[in-house]
């Protein structure tokens, strides 16, 4: 799974004119799922925004996340964040996820968030045509992306096998 992340003072996602969810000061999250990812990625992806230290502390350092300051997440559905642009200008999004599969994973991230404790989750309307209105703080964004998890979890494991 892949996450585009931007620190915002507020976000909302709109369906034909009408607000479907909002956050105010937190996170708005793009959420892309790729055909191999699993509940392992949503909840492991979920962990990590929750826990992302982009949130400036009292000395003006990003040191805290969206838990420490008790913020919220607008969390937005989006399979053009698993497209292949390697070849010619017209990206494959053949690596996305199906639909019914990927709908259960982005429902399941949201749900992770709450768990965790993130104060609010405002969440867009899996597949529809949205549109968004955030306002930036910073800027401030960040790509988390389970796959670079599994990777370092491959050599780790490689590493206590030699």
């Amino acid at each position: 799974m892949r996450a585009l992340i931007q620190r915002v003072k507020s976000a909302s996602v709109s369906v034909d004119g009408k607000i479907v969810g909002s956050a105010g000061e937190g996170l708005f999250v793009l959420v892309g799922v790729f055909d191999t990812d699993t509940e392992s990625d949503a909840s492991a992806l979920a962990e990590r925004a929750a826990k992302l230290r982009v949130f400036s502390d009292e000395n003006g350092k990003m040191n805290l996340s969206l838990l420490d300051i008790s913020g919220e997440a607008l969390v937005v559905s989006n399979f053009t964040l698993c497209a292949d642009n390697k070849k010619g200008n017209r990206p494959s999004y053949a690596r996305a996820m199906e639909p019914g599969g990927a709908k259960k994973l982005y429902e399941l991230f949201c749900d992770e968030l709450e768990k965790i404790g993130v104060s609010s989750v405002g969440r867009g309307v899996f597949g529809a045509d949205m549109t968004i209105d955030s306002v930036a703080d910073g800027p401030v964004t960040v790509m988390l992306d389970t796959e670079d998890r599994r990777k370092n979890d491959r050599k780790e494991h490689t590493s206590r096998l030699t």
